[in-house]
């Protein structure tokens, strides 16, 4: 059973940008991805808007130009911008924001303040997000989370292997950001093994030694 909203209900209201807004009051989060789930797929707009007026938060959906952006209001009001890429990131997108408004998304992908620079080449995206991290604790949150996505712990247990089975033109911008990040906290980049390159280790991946600090965090993540 999904954890009910408190208070509750809650209100948003979905928009298409063709004048016919629709208020919702839902219960918990699982209602209101059902409600929106059936918006959307019930109509074609290049834009999809959720908002939270009570949050001052909103979700906006942009099928037409691959983004997602979310918006929070108030005294220190911000916007970031995410690239997509595949058409079944959007819901997923809107799930996460019922079930915790704007930083639901934290660890959804790259995140920019910069709209303009989703035009740009994946790696000047990917060196632009990683300069987002100027602390220890918040880089290696991030390097979790991309290794979360499609890393693995070398059986040898000395290595942790991002991007597994990947070649070099797969998720070239989280690639990107990661080599910034490897340098950033002064991490040891190595070669595949031996043994592993004769087992044909993909072009794309990337090895490294495991690191006390990258142990916690990736325990979190597993």
């Amino acid at each position: 059973m999904a954890r009910p909203y408190i208070p509750g209900p809650k209100q948003f209201v979905f928009a298409a940008g063709d004048g016919n807004d629709q208020p919702v009051s839902v219960a918990d989060p699982q209602e209101a991805g059902e409600a929106f789930s059936a918006f959307f797929r019930g109509r074609e707009s290049d834009t999809y808007t959720i908002r939270d007026e009570a949050a001052g938060q909103s979700l906006v959906l942009k099928p037409g130009l691959g983004v997602i952006s979310r918006i929070k209001d108030g005294d220190q009001p911000r916007s970031e911008h995410l690239k997509v890429d595949r058409a079944n990131r959007y819901l997923p997108g809107a799930w996460l924001f019922f079930e915790n408004g704007y930083a639901g998304l934290d660890h959804f992908g790259q995140w920019l303040s910069d709209l303009s620079l989703l035009d740009a080449s994946p790696e000047t995206r990917g060196a632009a997000r990683a300069a987002t991290f100027t602390t220890e604790a918040a880089a290696i949150e991030e390097v979790g989370r991309i290794w979360s996505d499609s890393g693995i712990v070398d059986p040898s247990d000395q290595y942790y292997v991002f991007f597994e089975s990947d070649d070099v033109d797969h998720d070239r911008a989280a690639r990107a950001e990661l080599l910034q990040l490897i340098a950033f906290l002064g991490l040891h980049r190595v070669d595949a093994p031996a043994e592993a390159a004769a087992g044909e280790a993909a072009a794309g991946e990337v090895w490294v030694r495991t690191d006390p600090r990258l142990d916690v965090e990736f325990t979190r993540w597993s």
